[in-house]
């Protein structure tokens, strides 16, 4: 009975061990992980600087291409964009939004499990992007939120009082075009 009784102790340990758990990234590892980041961008070869999963800049879609599709579709998988920034996450460089030529709203786009973030400046530069593009509907304290990380007033955050639909971008790799 005492070598049953050991050894489910024993699977139970071992099984114990086997398990991990989700490590939380710091806000000082965020940090470190984009100077790391910055610090590629100037050593990277002529073809652009790349984030992400591997992307090239052939045979992508503009981001108004794209839009026809997803008035017959909610989701299209796998595409790739290629665009202009109009607009980056102030805060850490964690969304961009994509301008388009038609005058359409600019598309949101962010980084597949957060895995790699834009430079603050990348407004402007041209870029190509692979992953998921779909329709949502964005709730008003997203929209707010959002309005914060891009530096608007208080008054032009208060102003956000319905939810919109808009074109999302979930990015799995992203080159930024030199």
């Amino acid at each position: 009975m005492l070598k049953k009784y050991l050894l489910i102790m024993i699977g139970i340990v071992v099984l114990a061990a086997s398990c991990t758990t989700p490590v939380a990234i710091t806000k000082t590892e965020v940090a470190k992980s984009e100077s790391e980041a910055f610090n590629d961008f100037s050593k990277q070869k002529n073809d652009g600087v790349h984030f992400g999963a591997p992307v090239t800049t052939k045979d992508a879609f503009s981001y108004d291409a794209i839009l026809p599709l997803l008035q017959k579709t909610d989701t299209l998988k796998n595409v790739k964009v290629a665009g202009v920034v109009d607009a980056v996450c102030k805060a850490r460089g964690c969304w961009m939004n994509i301008k388009s030529e038609t005058g359409a709203a600019p598309m949101f786009v962010k980084f597949k499990d957060y895995a790699f973030f834009m430079p603050k400046d990348l407004a402007g530069k041209r870029i190509v992007m692979s992953g998921d593009a779909f329709k949502e509907i964005i709730s008003v304290d997203e929209l707010r939120h959002y309005a914060e990380d891009d530096g608007k007033s208080k008054e032009d955050i208060a102003k956000i009082t319905q939810p919109q639909t808009k074109i999302r971008f979930v990015a799995s790799g992203v080159v930024i075009n030199k």
